[in-house]
């Protein structure tokens, strides 16, 4: 990755969470304040407003002032949660792009960040699985992308045990976590920037 792919990533994710802010609150508002969408929004609005300013700016650097700025600026657990992630990955690309260490500690961040595990209906179930795949199948972008997908999907059949939707108990069954599926448009968008970058390469 580098950091003009970067860019093109927050950018990318900004577009889908524009584009479906709407959508988000209204899962939020199954099982949590409704905000989530608008807190997004506005976390990445941020960043991309921010882009220009980072331009000389490391991969690792810049993913640590992404990270900060979505705990600055996204409200609810998800800024913090989110921030810690992308904190947690840019300690793996200080030195070199490594995805399998750096989404491994993003996970082992979030997790710790959130007190919470896999299988409980949260961003986390979304993080791990494409961390889990890319150490045991590698860089393969649209394998990415289904496994996101698919582990965003499988929150509905989850109950909630963290965040508001935890009060809920097992009537959270049956709904999506709107942090999974704001962190599944993320895997999309890199997956969609990352695919365009080695189909230019094969060209």
């Amino acid at each position: 990755m580098t950091t003009e792919q970067l860019h093109e990533w927050m950018k990318e994710t900004y577009q889908l969470i524009q584009d479906n802010k709407e959508e988000l609150s209204a899962l939020d508002q199954e099982v949590g304040d409704g905000d989530h969408g608008t807190n997004m929004n506005r976390g990445f609005q941020a960043i991309v407003e921010e882009l220009p300013n980072w331009a000389g700016e490391s991969l690792a650097t810049t993913l640590q002032k992404i990270g900060m700025t979505l705990i600055s600026k996204v409200g609810g657990a998800s800024g913090p949660l989110l921030g810690t992630g992308f904190m947690r990955l840019s300690t793996s690309f200080k030195n070199e792009v490594n995805w399998g260490d750096g989404l491994e500690s993003a996970s082992e961040g979030i997790a710790k960040r959130g007190k919470a595990e896999v299988g409980e209906a949260t961003l986390l179930d979304v993080w791990s699985a494409v961390s889990k795949s890319v150490r045991e199948h590698g860089l393969d972008w649209n394998r990415v992308a289904d496994v996101s997908r698919d582990a965003m999907e499988r929150t509905k059949e989850l109950e909630a045990k963290r965040g508001r939707g935890a009060l809920l108990g097992e009537r959270s069954i049956g709904h999506l976590d709107p942090g999974a599926v704001s962190s599944d448009y993320l895997f999309q968008a890199l997956a969609r920037v990352m695919k365009g970058a080695d189909d230019e390469c094969r060209t």
